[in-house]
């Protein structure tokens, strides 16, 4: 498994995140509210996200969180690729403020956050999460960035349009998703 090739896109996407909606800012998109990061850690599929260039070899993803003792959590993502190849990057994530687990600052192990920590960081903002912790949104507050996650690779119909109604709610624009393809078309695909 190689290094993902992300140090461009995680850069872009601290840069990007400077600029983003002010947190205070009356039309950003609401949070989940209170956040058990305990219950949230661990795997996740990410069934849909918005476009974005670092994942654009990407046909499957997932996210793996560990929760630290002082409340940060360990970030591991992976990605599939056409060719079947996993490809890997590590960050780790701290929330925005004291007290408030649904915004948070998500960076990544790359050579420019070793040298300027804080600069490549970026919104993870925890928009909504199911009472189980199976599914959720994330999203960034200038509503560039999305996705759509889940315990599972697959959820009922019913229930992925029950995420897409809640990402409208939010007014991110869902028609353009990029949609996480199935180990059978990724076989066809061979």
């Amino acid at each position: 498994m190689r290094s993902l090739p992300l140090l461009a896109g995680a850069c872009l996407l601290g840069l990007l995140s400077a600029c983003a909606t002010p947190v205070d800012d009356p039309l950003a998109p609401s949070t989940a509210g209170n956040v058990d990061l305990k219950r949230y850690q661990g795997k996740w599929f990410e069934l849909a996200r918005l476009p974005m260039r670092f994942q654009d070899a990407c046909v499957q993803s997932e996210a793996h969180y560990n929760l630290k003792p002082d409340g940060s959590l360990d970030v591991l993502n992976r990605c599939r690729t056409l060719g079947d190849e996993w490809l890997r990057v590590e960050g780790h994530a701290d929330p925005q403020s004291a007290g408030h687990n649904d915004k948070l600052w998500v960076e990544f192990d790359n050579g420019l956050s070793r040298l300027l920590p804080g600069l490549t960081r970026a919104d993870y903002w925890i928009l909504y999460v199911d009472e189980r912790y199976r599914t959720a949104l994330v999203g960034s507050p200038d509503r560039k960035y999305l996705w759509i996650l889940s315990r599972t690779a697959s959820v009922p119909a019913w229930e992925r349009e029950h995420l897409l109604a809640k990402a409208r709610q939010q007014g991110y624009d869902t028609k353009r998703l990029v949609w996480r393809t199935a180990d059978r078309d990724i076989a066809m695909m061979h």
